[in-house]
């Protein structure tokens, strides 16, 4: 089992992940994050050679439905419903903006 997560390395998952911590969860995190590597240890000694490699198991292959377009009839009423319309379509905010 590998040693216990420092407060230091937490701290930088923490700061890596965006996360303002405590103490008092810098010292929990540490201890369950340890946990969880030990787990992925114990995996790790799984002897695997004789498993099938495999991406699912349902047995299941392309289920989407088929991509096609549909008319729609109410266009001109759901562009009524946007905040700000121009030209029969729906005006937003931009995105980009040009710096010149």
């Amino acid at each position: 089992m590998p040693s216990k997560l420092t407060k230091k390395e937490v701290e930088n998952i923490a700061k890596l992940a965006r996360l303002e911590l405590t103490d008092e969860e810098i010292n929990t995190y540490s201890e369950q994050l340890s946990d969880i590597l030990g787990y992925i240890d114990q995996l790790q000694e799984v002897d695997t050679e004789n498993v099938e490699i495999t991406s699912q198991v349902t047995g299941l292959s392309n289920v989407m439905r088929e991509d096609k377009v549909d008319a729609c009839d109410n266009a001109s009423e759901i562009v009524g419903m946007a905040p700000e319309n121009e030209d029969g379509l729906i005006k937003v905010k931009a995105v980009f903006s040009a710096k010149g």
